[in-house]
């Protein structure tokens, strides 16, 4: 039944989803390759298994919209304005400097100007969703190379404004071309205003009406609303998609209703967000790799190795250290997805061959391939050269030589490895207690505006065995370790306490298996925080019931050690 077909469609795609994501969890590798070979295995190009890809890729849209929508929500406008100059200059210069790349390709392809520069075009965007994915799947989406990350990925989102402005006017003069910019520039700014302003003095007092009803499906709906209505409004101004979940979705995490919002939405963003990455599979003809492999190899490699270079380039121009640059450079290297919605621009318009369409899409989702294994690469290569005691050395001599004797002073004092909000309110009761602490982070602008307040300070990353040996932990009494990343926090801790075997290690962690490894290395304490707050929940509800502290406290603390 013709009816039917897109609900057999999203069986289809979500059940063989499934099976992809489950194998490829069987041998430890991100769930998103098993959705992007998913959507190979049973698109037009291999079984057939889906009669209509558009359909699909009609309800990944609904997908991209609800993971930006979430990525707004769990982001800030403090932490957009911290990162807004490399964000801007950096990501414009990253942009720039591929566009360049790409010309150069090219030329040396033997490509016409015009191919040459819609190719730079097309690999200077990196894909917003794959790389949120894989940093939530990391649990580094808060550190300080996923801040970075995202917020040249944003410049990226909004560069696609003027890109589509200009592809139908490559053939038009200056001053044509010009005007057209003018009218974009002005409609991105008219949609951008009037999201704010609704945000702010419209949302909260509708959103404060439909709460007030105490009706979940209703503050749901209300939510899925604004997702949506932003981001066809986005659509409508010219703007990506993309771009207006995410304004729509920063200006809620600003409002007392984030959190819940946060907690509605999510389970609708995982599902469509994996139609979303089965879509992406779908475009990619296996038969064009086969009958062109040398083009596509030497393509694929050039895109990898050169955006590699310039994302890397960025953030160490701009201070921050060899691990975020490392990181960035190996996050960001892939072609985006909103390279497809170009690309199919320019074949519309008859300004490219297929050729070059199945050449940016095969490349395209080859580096979405790729991108998992860089990062969890990049994570061995660094954390291996961090071993070495000439590595650790070498990547110390890099710091600021004005941090490197902030501990000398100290004594019974706290080792704060990572300045986030956590670590504020340690910082500001230890400052009440008249306890002295040291702070160690990688941002740049974090140990800034620790040093302007009078904070001890190191720049550097605490999981290096030579900036912690800069903390003086043979004198100090704690360390807290409050990283988002598993690996920096299990090397910190081996590195600190071999350092000082009998120091007090106090850590963060997220996940089960981390566990295990930390308390085998001997962390005294560890600190989850979706546990807390359940015990905490737990010892509220107890009380109420007329339990005693000790006993709330025995059955609080049986639960901690029990780690559920």
């Amino acid at each position: 039944m013709e009816e039917l077909g897109l609900l057999s469609s999203m069986a289809i795609v979500l059940g063989i989803a499934l099976v992809g994501g489950m194998a490829v969890r069987l041998i430890r590798l991100p769930v998103i390759l098993g959705y992007l070979l998913s959507g190979i295995v049973i698109g037009p190009y291999a079984l057939q298994l889906v009669q209509d890809p558009e359909e699909v890729e009609t309800m990944a849209i609904i997908g991209v919209a609800l993971l930006m929508f979430t990525l707004g929500l769990e982001f800030s406008l403090r932490t957009l304005r911290r990162i807004g100059r490399i964000a801007i200059i950096g990501g414009t210069a990253q942009i720039t400097a591929t566009v360049a790349l790409g010309v150069l390709v090219g030329y040396l392809l033997g490509w016409t100007m015009r191919d040459a520069l819609l190719f730079g075009l097309f690999i200077s965007l990196s894909s917003t969703i794959i790389v949120i994915k894989t940093l939530l799947d990391r649990g580094e989406l808060g550190s300080p190379h996923g801040r970075v990350m995202i917020g040249i990925l944003l410049v990226q989102d909004l560069s696609v404004v003027p890109m589509m402005v200009i592809l139908p006017s490559l053939e038009q003069s200056g001053s044509a071309l010009v005007g057209a910019l003018g009218w974009a520039v002005l409609k991105a700014g008219l949609f951008l205003g009037g999201i704010f302003v609704l945000g702010f003095w419209v949302f909260p007092t509708l959103m404060r009406r439909v709460a007030e009803v105490r009706t979940r499906e209703l503050f749901l709906l209300a939510v899925v609303c604004l997702c949506f209505g932003a981001a066809y409004g986005a659509y409508e101004f010219g703007l990506s998609i993309a771009l207006g979940a995410f304004v729509a979705g920063l200006v809620v995490s600003e409002s007392d209703y984030a959190h819940q919002a946060l907690a509605d939405i999510r389970p609708l963003r995982d599902i469509f967000a994996v139609l979303f990455f089965a879509s992406l599979g779908m475009l990619i003809d296996p038969g064009f790799i086969t009958e062109n492999p040398a083009e596509v190899a030497a393509v694929v490699m050039t895109i990898v190795l050169g955006k590699f270079i310039i994302t890397s380039l960025v953030p160490r121009i701009f201070g921050y250290s060899d691990k975020t640059a490392l990181f960035v450079g190996s996050g960001l290297f892939q072609i985006g997805e909103f390279s497809f919605v170009l690309a199919a621009l320019a074949l519309e318009l008859d300004l490219m061959s297929n050729y070059l369409y199945s050449l940016t899409i095969t490349a395209a989702v080859i580096t979405m391939l790729m991108t998992p294994f860089a990062m969890n690469l990049a994570s061995v290569l660094y954390y291996r050269i961090l071993q070495s005691d000439r590595g650790s050395r070498l990547l110390a001599n890099r710091l600021d030589p004005d941090t490197l004797d902030e501990g000398k002073s100290l004594v019974n004092h706290v080792v704060i490895c990572g300045y986030g909000r956590v670590s504020r309110n340690l910082g500001r009761v230890l400052e009440r207690r008249k306890f002295s602490y040291l702070v160690i982070d990688m941002d740049p602008r974090v140990i800034d505006e620790a040093r302007e307040k009078g904070i001890p300070c190191i720049y550097g990353d605490a999981s290096n065995r030579e900036i912690l040996g800069q903390a003086e932990l043979g004198k100090a009494k704690v360390l807290v370790v409050t990283f988002p990343d598993p690996i920096a926090t299990r090397l910190t801790a081996e590195n600190a306490r071999s350092i000082n075997p009998r120091l007090d290690v106090v850590a963060r962690i997220h996940r089960d298996e981390d566990r295990e490894k930390l308390k085998d290395i001997g962390v005294a304490e560890l600190v989850r925080p979706e546990l807390e707050a359940g015990l905490e929940i737990i010892r509220h509800t107890l009380h109420r019931f007329g339990l005693t502290t000790q006993e709330i406290l025995y059955i609080v603390n049986t639960l901690r050690e029990e780690g559920v």
